[in-house]
């Protein structure tokens, strides 16, 4: 599953940082050669990191970049989810909308950053370890390869109370997902293209299940289901049975590609959310394009991971360098 450094066709992407205006208050700090001279390795040794964690399970590929997602959505790209509660303050990771981030993410990070402080102590922040690990796990995982901007600093605060409204949900209506997209500096396009990550991982069934049992009066099962996948999904997830996990794709899902967007176009996607991409006029159009070049999707998929990777970053006193990643300094 992992590949060896990305091919010189990967690195068209190489304008990505330069070719987006920063917009994202703290963005302007950020630049790819940010630890050039102060932990000149630390590309290759989050790499290596990730590539071993891959090896061992294809769980850590969509853990990471969901767990990166989750980070910038809340208090902006500065490490906050990986804080851990103390009896006095219950953290992001405890939120409810939190609790399905799966060890994984967090496992690589942690070991990723204990090899980096090896290397360059108090150097490379927790939000920036985890920021290279998700690009990475895009890149093993046959997505695209891109600079990732580095420069953040770690949060000061990390709470739960923060997190409710702050994540797209499932069962949101169209104008609801854009309206949290906007909120964070993001549009319709980062919205289509970020929604790929559901090209890998797993979700649980109480995600979905409304759409196999409690659709609507008269209409137990979601239309815009493919039925032989409804059956399907039936079959792994019983009404009133155990919150099983389920692959989010089912024809590649340790690929990281525009398969998703062919799902959506047959029916197959997974989430309400997923599905509403091509049912909703408005965003079908780019479905359909990126369903049908790879290098449309490369470019669309890498342009909106650098832009998320902007939101809310922290500088100055607003931030500063963890030792350790589960715990506030």
């Amino acid at each position: 599953m992992a590949r060896p450094s990305p091919s010189p066709s990967l690195l068209v992407l190489a304008t990505v940082a330069a070719a987006v205006c920063l917009a994202q208050p703290g963005a302007a700090d950020l630049k790819v050669d940010y630890y050039a001279s102060t932990c000149p390795n630390v590309e290759a040794i989050v790499r290596g990191v990730v590539q071993q964690k891959m090896q061992a399970t294809i769980r850590t590929i969509g853990s990471t970049i969901r767990l990166f997602f989750h980070d910038c959505f809340v208090e902006g790209c500065d490490g906050s989810v990986l804080i851990e509660s103390t009896p006095g303050n219950q953290a992001e990771k405890d939120a409810s909308d939190n609790k399905s981030l799966a060890f994984e993410g967090f496992d690589m990070v942690r070991s990723a950053k204990a090899a980096v402080e090896a290397a360059c102590p108090d150097t490379v922040s927790c939000a920036d370890v985890l920021a290279l690990a998700t690009r990475d796990a895009i890149a093993m995982s046959g997505g695209p390869f891109f600079p990732m901007e580095l420069g953040r600093l770690d949060g000061l605060s990390s709470t739960a109370s923060s997190v409710p409204g702050q994540l797209p949900e499932p069962n949101q209506t169209m104008d609801q997902l854009l309206a949290v997209f906007k909120a964070h500096g993001l549009n319709m396009s980062d919205l289509v293209a970020l929604s790929a990550a559901h090209s890998v991982g797993l979700a649980h069934c109480s995600k979905f299940s409304d759409r196999l049992y409690k659709h609507r009066p008269g209409q137990p099962t979601d239309p815009t289901l493919n039925p032989k996948y409804a059956r399907f999904l039936e079959s792994k997830c019983p009404d009133g049975g155990p919150d099983n996990l389920v692959l989010m794709d089912q024809a590649s899902p340790a690929e990281l590609d525009n398969q998703y967007y062919r799902n959506l176009q047959d029916g197959g996607g997974l989430l309400g959310s997923d599905e509403l991409l091509y049912t909703d006029n408005r965003t079908r159009p780019m479905v359909d394009a990126l369903a049908n070049s790879t290098a449309a999707f490369y470019k669309a998929f890498a342009d909106a991971i650098v832009r998320l990777g902007r939101v809310g970053v922290k500088s100055g006193r607003r931030g500063n360098i963890r030792k350790q990643c589960d715990v506030l300094n």
